[in-house]
């Protein structure tokens, strides 16, 4: 069974200065590409700009697959962040939002009735239409880092799968996270730890799973990998044991190339208009 999953509003291309490269790239937008990849239909609902990243991003998604039926283009610039590495670490410099945030045409309620479920992330900005979309589809919600209590009160109890980035927490205080979002309402809550593995938690079951090896080249993306990949698995209602072992396995491909998915195009190709000390991004790609 194809299950269909669409995402929306958090894209940015990932600008790497040091490397001299840029790829397509958002929490939202990484997760339609994985989902795809997981083996779901999947699109992607956002705006981009009339300039080269905004078609940088286009062209990625339709090499991917990812259906570009609900992305929006409007006169400006497409948002971008700016990425460092420390020791394979991905660092976020410095963002420019660009036209990102325009009003989306439609709203993205009627759009997420037409799918199995619907992921935001924390950067879409979106959270005051949790209630709204998940009356009308399952609710995919990263939290990344953020554990703000009016947050997660308005949002958890609204979740089919409520994901956090715990790299900070210990494996005890991962499991109370997961299993306080349960208790909030969520119907799964996915808490990933990094080189120290992730925990899916339902209200009956816990369910732990290590890290898969790999070569560490940059960690860009690694959280959207995993969270598409375990909401594509859950969906198709495959064991959570092994969508835990997949979503391991590709998150870990992940890891191993500069950028969340696809090739590289030199920096010099994307005219943008970065300026040193922009505003900080909430994200978790």
């Amino acid at each position: 069974m194809m299950v269909s999953i669409l995402t929306a509003r958090d894209n940015v291309v990932d600008c790497y200065l040091d490397e001299g490269q840029v790829f397509a790239g958002g929490n939202a937008l990484n997760v339609a590409v994985f989902a795809r990849r997981a083996g779901a239909r999947a699109a992607y609902a956002g705006t981009v700009g009339t300039d080269a990243a905004g078609a940088l991003i286009r062209n990625a998604l339709a090499l991917e697959g990812v259906s570009t039926e609900f992305l929006q283009v409007r006169p400006g610039s497409t948002a971008y962040c700016v990425i460092g590495r420390n020791n394979g670490d991905r660092v976020f410099r410095e963002v420019g939002l660009g036209v990102s945030r325009a009003e989306f045409d439609g709203g993205f309620v009627s759009p997420a009735s037409e799918f199995d479920a619907v992921h935001l992330s924390v950067s879409s900005g979106l959270e005051d239409l949790a209630a709204d979309l998940a009356s009308v589809s399952r609710l995919s919600f990263d939290f990344s880092t953020s554990r703000d209590a009016v947050l997660l009160s308005a949002v958890v109890g609204h979740c089919y799968l409520a994901s956090f980035s715990g790299g900070d927490l210990t494996g005890t205080e991962g499991l109370d996270l997961a299993r306080s979002a349960i208790g909030m309402g969520a119907t799964w809550a996915l808490v990933t730890r990094g080189a120290d593995g992730a925990v899916l938690v339902s209200k009956e079951h816990t369910h732990e799973a290590p890290a898969a090896n790999t070569t560490l080249v940059d960690t860009l993306g690694a959280g959207d990998t995993y969270i598409a990949t375990v909401l594509t698995e859950l969906l198709q209602t495959r064991n959570p044991d092994e969508a835990l072992t997949a979503a391991s396995e590709a998150s870990a491909l992940t890891c191993s190339r500069l950028g969340a998915f696809g090739k590289g195009e030199p920096l010099t190709a994307v005219a943008l208009p970065i300026e040193q000390g922009a505003a900080p991004l909430v994200t978790s790609h």
